[in-house]
């Protein structure tokens, strides 16, 4: 009875929660992303995987660095697969590189994705990723986008045996043939990029811009999110029409 004569003595009791939770709904969206209003994206066939900051595998980054984690991207790149809804996929990367394993990891997947996929490198695409980006049915790079070239590298403690050397050409050339498999770029060109010397401040190998990286072959062409976008929809107006063919 006297939840009843509260509830007939404060009307406006629901109305200030709700008012509450909005404001602080609101409070997370600017303190998330610096806006008040964020534009939802309609019900798209494509989808876009981001792939940002340091590649993180099986060694928990520090929490200052941006990272993403590999093990969160393996299961929407299935999920990308299986989804009947998800006709195309594109990959925009940003990132320094990572680790190798898992790096190779997400291009293999990548590349395996029987539905069309693309690649756009804004701002950089280094280190290991190079072969996440040429992973991709087709390629894009930003005009002023960048990709590092260089060997691969231990850090950590390294055991000064034989073997370890041989451990590290292995993972190289797994790395090497990845890239030259997946793109136009030959391998003595590749390998030469990837051991010169005087282009990096502190390491061997070579920093490529983005008309370089389509000149070499390492990338497919010049463009953004315009073209990626009208390259995917060609890929699957393709494909529909491949599938749609009658053999008689």
């Amino acid at each position: 009875m006297n939840n009843e004569t509260d509830k007939k003595e404060n009307p406006n009791q629901d109305q200030n929660q709700g008012d509450k939770q909005n404001s602080s709904a609101l409070v997370q969206k600017i303190q998330q992303l610096g806006s008040s209003n964020v534009a939802q994206a309609p019900d798209s066939n494509i989808h876009v995987l981001t792939i940002i900051g340091q590649v993180e595998g099986h060694v928990q980054l520090p929490p200052q660095n941006k990272t993403t984690k590999y093990e969160h991207l393996l299961p929407q790149l299935i999920a990308v697969e299986q989804n009947p809804k998800i006709e195309g996929l594109i990959i925009l990367l940003n990132t320094v590189g990572g680790d190798v394993e898992a790096g190779l990891a997400l291009a293999e997947m990548i590349s395996s994705i029987s539905k069309p996929t693309v690649s756009i490198v804004l701002g950089g695409g280094h280190s290991i990723g190079v072969p996440i980006a040429v992973a991709a049915d087709h390629s894009y790079i930003a005009p002023t986008a960048t990709m590092t070239i260089h060997p691969v590298r231990l850090n950590g403690l390294v055991i000064g045996v034989p073997q370890t050397f041989e451990y590290l050409d292995k993972m190289q050339d797994r790395v090497i043939n990845f890239v030259v498999n997946h793109s136009d770029i030959p391998e003595e060109k590749f390998k030469d990029l990837m051991f010169a010397k005087g282009n990096l401040t502190r390491d061997i190998g070579t920093n490529v811009v983005g008309t370089d990286a389509v000149e070499y072959g390492l990338i497919d062409g010049i463009g953004g999110v315009k073209e990626a976008m009208e390259k995917v929809n060609e890929m699957i107006g393709t494909q529909e029409t491949a599938g749609n063919q009658v053999i008689q």
